[in-house]
């Protein structure tokens, strides 16, 4: 996603094909073509991921790339299966039907390559001038090599600009560089240019016709058979579970665990691909609860060492929060459209700080059960968010629960511990410079 949006701000023509179809609306939202593959068969995988797809597929696919191949000048390739070699995808004769100068980037040449003649760790030119970069390090080299074509592009830009030994030759429309920069010339502007920039718009070719997949399912007596299976393993790991239970806090906290997991594979197995880096960033703000455990440290009866460390643990658990939930705001930013609804989020603060303080007065009056109600309300908050992270439509009210989650919790326990009247103003004034310093990074760092 974020090559597709750098691609298109440079002004380039940005086709995707993917073999999930959740990708698709991510894709066109960065202003990216999406290329259907001609054959109706889905590949949403567990957890998101790509799954192995038919021979059928495989073959439509191909023939797909083979036509782009001719086309483009610059091929990324991603595609991985868990546990299974890189699929190939871009096989010779393509690479060979590729206009010289041309660019084939293996993201997946750590597994093997996408590309059929990709070398894992290396960078070679193929006989008829095509690059292919196979490197496994790429995260490490990418600083000093976008530092590089950004000085090359300064040098291209001033060549342009002075073409002779006399420096500037004067404005050339013909010039596609020039047309797209120059601003004003001979006393008139000259922006928006009167000429077009770029190729001419390429007219679309005609879908080819949808080839159906022939599905085998199992027959309701096998269904049956594997579900019971499934069902009969599953209890008598239970029943063996109370056998070598050796006290009952082994079976409530095996009841709690279970639980747990079952709440998380609903809520998280399905999330759409592209909201892995906001769901990863929402997730990372509700961790911002660990300041709940350095709050109980500092009510502690215990050496000044346990409660600085409590309380500086506290204002770092409280960086996380903030910036955390800026960060997802603005990664959710990066898909919207001019085309969708306006953004009511803030709206749920208002039933968030009711609750608080309605919370908040239960237990100043003596409701000793307010505080459960406040964490109950606090684990339902964040549930709610990695919940609404899993689709883009409920994404941004996602983000709204997960402030209200923490919240609730972060009052609920602010609420039932005794602090000294001293420990108020250093809670507060941590609390406050943890968030601040959160909101502070996340304000300034890159969302793309």
């Amino acid at each position: 996603m974020s090559a597709i949006g750098t691609a298109k701000n440079l002004g380039a023509i940005v086709r995707c094909s993917d073999t999930r179809p959740a990708v698709k609306e991510q894709v066109e939202s960065l202003g990216g073509a999406f290329l259907p593959v001609p054959y109706e068969e889905s590949g949403e995988g567990t957890g998101g991921y790509a799954k192995e797809m038919s021979e059928g597929f495989k073959a439509a696919q191909l023939q797909l790339f083979r036509d782009q191949a001719k086309e483009v000048d610059i091929i990324i390739t991603t595609a991985l299966i868990p546990g299974k070699p890189a699929p190939k995808l871009i096989l010779e004769d393509m690479v060979k039907s590729m206009r010289s100068g041309s660019v084939i980037v293996d993201l997946a040449a750590e597994a093997g390559g996408n590309c059929e003649l990709c070398k894992p760790g290396e960078k070679y030119v193929t006989e008829n001038g095509v690059t292919i970069v196979g490197y496994s390090d790429l995260p490490g080299r990418l600083a000093t090599q976008s530092t590089n074509m950004f000085g090359n592009n300064v040098v291209k830009f001033l060549g342009e600009l002075g073409t002779t030994k006399t420096g500037w030759t004067g404005y050339q429309k013909e010039n596609e560089v020039l047309r797209g920069s120059v601003i004003g010339y001979g006393g008139s502007l000259q922006w928006p240019p009167d000429v077009p920039i770029g190729p001419p718009p390429t007219t679309a070719k005609p879908k080819a016709d949808v080839v159906k997949e022939e599905v085998k399912e199992d027959t309701p007596m096998v269904a049956g058979m594997k579900s019971a299976a499934n069902t009969a393993g599953l209890l008598g790991t239970l029943a063996l579970a109370g056998y070598i239970s050796p006290d009952p806090s082994f079976g409530r906290t095996l009841t709690t665990f279970s639980l747990a997991g079952i709440v998380g594979y609903h809520v998280v197995w399905g999330v759409t691909p592209a909201l892995h880096s906001p769901l990863m960033a929402v997730t990372n703000a509700v961790s911002g609860m660990t300041a709940v455990g350095g709050l109980c440290l500092m009510a502690q009866d215990c050496c000044p060492t346990a409660k600085f460390l409590g309380a500086l643990s506290m204002g770092i658990s409280c960086i996380n929060i903030g910036g955390g939930f800026l960060v997802t705001h603005r990664m959710l930013d990066m898909f919207k459209r001019p085309t969708d609804p306006p953004d009511y989020a803030w709206m749920y603060g208002f039933p968030a700080a009711g609750f608080i303080g309605a919370a908040t007065y239960g237990k100043l009056c003596g409701f000793q059960d307010m505080t459960q109600m406040a964490y109950l309300a606090g684990s339902l908050g964040c549930i709610g968010a990695i919940a609404g992270l899993s689709n883009q439509k409920t994404a941004r009210a996602g983000n709204a629960y997960g402030i209200m989650g923490v919240s609730s919790g972060m009052a609920g326990c602010l609420t039932a511990t005794n602090f000294a009247p001293s420990m108020w103003p250093v809670i507060f004034g941590l609390g406050g410079a943890g968030i601040g310093t959160g909101l502070a990074i996340a304000k300034k760092s890159r969302s793309y």
